[in-house]
């Protein structure tokens, strides 16, 4: 069956409440473990059942946001998932007070009870209507980003479409695309800071009502995070801070050297050669022959992977006007396939994001018969070491998308990952300033991201962009408004990834047999469960950032990058 075949009906919620409030009944008057395994069982196919088509109205809706039905379905979700998660915390309730815990643990570990206890702290019925405003503000975000049209050249692009002439040869033509792309946000900058001003106090307020200081830890038991905490998180920023920030120092001095300018200015940091940043070879129905014939030969579980994403149509990738920005990968679990949505534009970014995506579908995959809704999908950290190391164990195969210029494109997406470490840690320490400081002005906050830039993007030179200069860059990061906190998860996942980099490159089929047996664990351990599974060291182990740092380090040295 193909995606456009899957069928969407808004789930009934008064028949879904009854049907919940019957089967927690029977499930607390169970009197033995099978039963109670039976009714949990029961109770996860109406989960499923809601989430499928949350997922198929997320999808369609974001592919087109101006489609007036599925933009009205999501209104709907807006409004609902606050009442289904208030479902989710009585089942965890129950499971936490069943006096056969002992008998669920020892079938499905001790994870499953974890998830429940985070869960069930972070909600109450008192909190309803705030979490349904939280909804609609975020929403709000995402139209605005998605309704981008920008005048540039005589043409309207959106922000997805612009990309291209941001990284033009000509610098000219980059500097006047950067500087429309950014009138745009200026332009919006009021609506966005009143958008994320009440995202703050909204939050704070949750937590509050929740019995929390403040939204910091309230945000860390959403992404369920239960084997580390935000002092460990303090370390490992400094530590990127520390070994990091001084590579990507060096590397931006580089590309200043190899592009002979007197300065790099923010306009020219995403431009990496003078003879232009790699491309690929072809347009987007050829990128996707490339990748079938890669997944073909990695290994027999991605090519049965791919083939069914093709032949059920389940990704669409290529940029088009009123589709939302950025790219993801969900899961719709009534049909069990994966589904990935990317904005292509003709850059390398491209080829990284169906690589990082396909990460993600891949796992979810793998892990799609391990019999728990709950454990189909790891914490965030976790699933982006599955997302950043299938980008290097691609690397074999990169020829094919960019030909000669494979080796280009290889010292480019490895430095870009130096580079993205600082900014993703200084987007964390963002949120955990913001929300230690609900009461904070959008400009106490813009001049809060300005500090970070000094400390974690030293080399930004803004030239006279007003905007830019008050401390605005930050408002693009849509993780910032719709999933707070989630953005640290990349950079812990990216020194997890590194190490498989070399791992792949030392001894390519134990590395290879460490990541299918991490993707098929899906959720069913904690992070650091996973990584410990995984055979790799934990981000937060002393020494690992600068450990992982030299290595990347000497390999860039070893690359004589003038000749590119």
């Amino acid at each position: 069956m193909k995606f456009e075949e899957f069928e969407y009906k808004r789930p009934d919620m008064v028949q879904l409440s009854s049907d919940f409030e019957r089967l927690f009944a029977a499930f607390s008057q169970a009197g033995s473990f099978e039963q109670q395994q039976e009714i949990f069982h029961e109770i996860n196919e109406i989960r499923v059942l809601f989430a499928s088509m949350y997922n198929i109205c997320h999808i369609r809706h974001t592919i087109d946001t101006r489609d007036a039905f599925y933009e009205a379905e999501n209104d709907f979700f807006n409004q609902e998932l606050p009442n289904f998660q208030a479902f989710n915390t009585e089942l965890n309730n129950k499971l936490l007070a069943s006096p056969y815990r002992d008998a669920f643990e020892r079938q499905w570990g001790e994870q499953l009870f974890r998830i429940a206890e985070l869960n069930r702290r972070t909600f109450a019925p008192e909190v309803l209507a705030d979490l349904q405003e939280e909804n609609r503000l975020s929403s709000e975000y995402v139209l605005i980003k998605a309704g981008a049209q920008i005048d540039f050249q005589g043409e309207k692009f959106n922000l997805s479409a612009l990309l291209p002439h941001e990284l033009s040869a000509d610098r000219a033509t980059r500097q006047s695309a950067s500087e429309a792309k950014w009138s745009f946000f200026a332009g919006h900058a009021g609506e966005v800071e009143s958008i994320f001003d009440q995202l703050v106090k909204t939050r704070h307020g949750i937590a509050q009502k929740l019995g929390y200081p403040n939204f910091t830890s309230l945000g860390y038991d959403r992404l369920t995070r239960s084997d580390y905490t935000a002092e460990q998180v303090v370390g490992f920023r400094e530590e990127i801070a520390k070994h990091i920030v001084p590579l990507a120092s060096r590397l931006y001095e580089r590309q200043q050297k190899r592009l002979n300018l007197d300065k790099l200015y923010y306009y020219d940091e995403e431009f990496r050669f003078a003879s232009g940043n790699p491309k690929p070879q072809g347009p987007p129905s050829w990128i996707v022959q490339q990748a079938q014939h890669m997944y073909r030969e990695m290994s027999e579980e991605t090519d049965e992977f791919f083939t069914l994403m093709q032949e059920a149509h389940l990704m669409d990738l290529e940029n088009k006007d009123g589709k939302a920005t950025g790219g993801y990968c969900t899961y719709i679990e009534q049909y069990r396939t994966p589904y990935i949505f990317s904005n292509f534009n003709g850059t390398s970014g491209d080829v990284d994001v169906l690589t990082h995506e396909c990460g993600h579908a891949f796992q979810v995959f793998s892990s799609r018969d391990i019999g728990l809704s709950d454990y189909k999908w790891p914490t965030y950290e976790a699933c982006e070491i599955h997302s950043m190391s299938m980008e290097f164990f691609a690397w074999p195969w990169m020829n094919l998308f960019f030909g000669p210029q494979a080796d280009k494109y290889k010292f480019m997406h490895l430095s870009n990952a130096i580079y993205f470490l600082p900014y993703g840690s200084a987007i964390d320490e963002f949120q955990h300033i913001v929300y230690a400081n609900p009461e904070m002005s959008p400009a106490e906050r813009n001049q809060v991201w300005s500090n970070l830039e000094k400390k974690y993007l030293p080399q930004r030179n803004y030239g006279d962009n007003a905007f830019l200069k008050n401390g605005g860059y930050w408002q693009r990061q849509g993780h910032v408004f719709t999933t707070p906190f989630y953005y640290i998860d990349y950079v812990l996942a990216q020194i997890c990834a590194f190490q498989y980099w070399k791992w792949d490159q030392q001894d390519h089929a134990s590395a290879w047999e460490s990541y299918v047996r991490l993707c098929k664990a899906g959720g069913s351990k904690s992070f650091l469960e996973l990584v410990d599974l995984a055979g790799i060291n934990s981000p937060f182990q002393k020494g690992c950032v600068e450990a992982v740092a030299q290595e990347i380090s000497n390999w860039l040295e070893s690359i004589d990058d003038s000749r590119f």
